[in-house]
């Protein structure tokens, strides 16, 4: 009997011992905010790119500080090597042994497939219109295949690359199409990445596994959906998630950095954000006050941009010289901004001829200098800028009123062409090329809602995106934003900083700004504190 109880009571130690390692390997993540869909192509929230970028893998992966018309900035994914055949080719070679998570083989017509899918015009993917009628796949065998161009251009490794993440084709080609959107049965959901989906509890949580042979210290990835970023902080602080990718606002991280059980790492995010002036109407009439270049220009030097980035947004953010996150590879301090200079805004504005009135507002020929800038009324940073901007431009004669309005009805405004200004943010992609829809004339009814239009920078940009490597097109995406600048279609007004808030027992954390979980593997998870 004695010597039974010494062996359970030793049983019972190792069980006490080994209760707090139950947990360690795995990650658990609250996020605001729940994917509606984990088929690759229809994913379009932030939280479902997360998710799904663990489970399944593009050809190959861009490092994060590389630029995409550099081949050498590419890292192996689920091809292990490629060359360049001519102008028009490049060969991929999958890598060996690769298979989906159903033990069936991948193969070159599993990337052919892929392709189809990503470029499917009906799908609506946001790859569709890089890769439709542009990027064609042919077999040369089960392992390696060729990628032919309709035309030869230096961004050709990053089309190749970035968009697709490559789908089973032996599970997705019996679905018909039209049910991909609201298909979410896990056995559909089979990539050949480190981790699989092994549930999903729809409104509540998610969780990932790493599959068996993968090189992977996280062994469980739990991802909690709440309501809000407030929810998600309350996790963090309560010991019950490990990781909340953005904290928010500096009122969001005052609340976490006292905690000492909990670490933050800033990191650069890829969005940008801007008071865009509406320059004319679709029929080429002139806005009657932002329509002025003159008039811009002075608001342009009436304003701080630094010190309302840093003060609204915090530590870290920057005023960016131009349409572009900090991350974006074209971003260079040799592009020409205004100053701030109250003093020759002022002079500038006397010199067009608006005088102050008795109540302190510009006026020439009778009329005001006043306009409106239009704000989602679900964003409070927005709303800050928006009063911030107001007042500083109040010293200098210009009347300006806000209209918040719900995030529906503010696209539709944007649309149609209904604002004075308005203050809007895009999220970046490792290419300039986007910057087309939001700034050349060919972004008219896209996001080019000002509708700007200077022939020069067209052509400069042009030029840029055209340039074979980053000697020859750093140059010109310089003198192209110098075009833009002077024109001041928009204030460029911030480019944040994130804070990530980790837990301690969650070490060797690195971020990668586009893909914030892509180093996940080499993360350690210990005992909960």
């Amino acid at each position: 009997m004695a010597l039974l109880f010494v062996a359970v009571a030793l049983v019972s130690c190792a069980r006490e011992r080994a209760t707090p390692c139950e947990e360690c390997g795995t990650v658990v993540i609250a996020a605001a905010g729940e994917p509606s869909s984990l088929f690759p192509p229809l994913v379009y929230e932030t939280v479902g790119r997360d998710i799904t970028d663990r489970v399944y893998e593009r050809l190959a992966d861009l490092a994060p500080d590389a630029a995409p018309i550099d081949p050498a900035g590419y890292r192996p994914g689920l091809a292990d090597r490629w060359e360049r055949v001519d102008s028009l080719t490049l060969r991929f070679h999958l890598r060996p042994g690769a298979t989906w998570q159903d033990g069936v083989p991948v193969t070159a017509h599993d990337v052919a497939f892929s392709f189809a899918v990503y470029a499917d015009p009906a799908l609506e993917t946001e790859a569709a219109p890089a890769l439709a009628g542009q990027v064609t796949v042919e077999a040369e065998d089960s392992a390696s295949f060729l990628l032919r161009f309709a035309r030869a251009y230096p961004e050709q490794w990053y089309d190749a690359t970035w968009h697709v993440r490559v789908l089973p084709a032996h599970i997705w080609e019996a679905v018909p199409r039209e049910q991909w959107a609201g298909d979410t049965t896990l056995a559909h959901v089979v990539g050949s990445g480190a981790y699989r989906v092994a549930a999903w509890v729809p409104g509540e949580s998610l969780r990932l596994e790493a599959v068996p042979g993968a090189a992977a210290n996280i062994d469980r990835v739990v991802w909690r959906f709440v309501p809000d970023p407030d929810a998600a902080i309350n996790m963090l602080l309560a010991g019950e998630a490990d990781l909340v990718e953005h904290l928010g606002p500096p009122s969001r991280v005052a609340r976490v950095e006292p905690d000492t059980n909990i670490v933050l790492i800033r990191y650069p995010s890829a969005a940008y954000g801007f008071l865009g002036f509406r320059l004319q109407d679709a029929a080429g009439k002139r806005h009657p006050i932002l329509g002025h270049l003159g008039i811009r220009r002075a608001l342009a030097m009436g304003v701080d941009r630094q010190l309302l980035a840093s003060g609204v947004f915090g530590a870290g953010t920057v005023a960016p010289p131009g349409p572009m996150s900090q991350l974006l590879w074209i971003n260079s301090p040799d592009i020409r901004v205004f100053p701030f200079d109250t003093v020759a805004a002022a002079a500038l504005l006397d010199s067009l001829g608006w005088t102050r009135g008795d109540d302190g507002v510009r006026r020439r020929a009778g009329k005001r200098l006043a306009f409106d800038i239009l704000v989602p009324g679900t964003s409070v940073a927005r709303r800050d800028l928006a009063q911030v901007l107001q007042q500083a431009w109040k010293p200098l004669g210009v009347d300006v009123t806000i209209t918040a309005v719900d995030f529906p009805v503010f696209n539709q405004r944007l649309a149609e062409g209904a604002f004075d200004s308005y203050i809007g943010a895009w999220l970046d992609e490792p290419s300039p090329r986007g910057l087309a829809d939001q700034w050349t004339r060919g972004g008219w009814g896209k996001l080019n809602y000002g509708r700007y239009d200077n022939p020069a920078f067209d052509r400069l940009f042009a030029r840029a995106i055209l340039a074979r490597d980053t000697a020859s097109a750093g140059p010109l995406y310089r003198a192209a934003m110098d075009t833009l600048n002077a024109d001041a279609p928009a204030l460029f007004l911030y480019a944040p900083m994130q804070t990530a808030g980790v837990s301690r027992r969650i070490t060797g954390v690195t971020i990668n700004p586009y893909s914030w979980l892509s180093d996940l593997s080499d993360w350690q998870a210990g005992p909960r504190r």
